[in-house]
């Protein structure tokens, strides 16, 4: 006797979660070039690059 299993379609399942994480990414992407592009980017960007000569010590 064989047992049936019931399976749903999934097919559009993969689409959507594509497209949910694209979305997400431009989002992020939009965030992060906005954040940099400005006066805080420039201080960060700074910071953190004399922070790593601090730590191999050409500063």
């Amino acid at each position: 006797m064989a047992l049936r299993t019931s399976r749903r379609d999934e097919r559009g399942v993969t689409t959507a979660e594509y497209a949910v994480a694209t979305a997400a990414g431009a989002g992020f992407a939009g965030l992060l070039y906005k954040l940099l592009s400005g006066g805080f980017g420039d201080k960060l960007i700074k910071t953190l690059f004399d922070h790593v000569l601090g730590l191999l010590g050409l500063r």
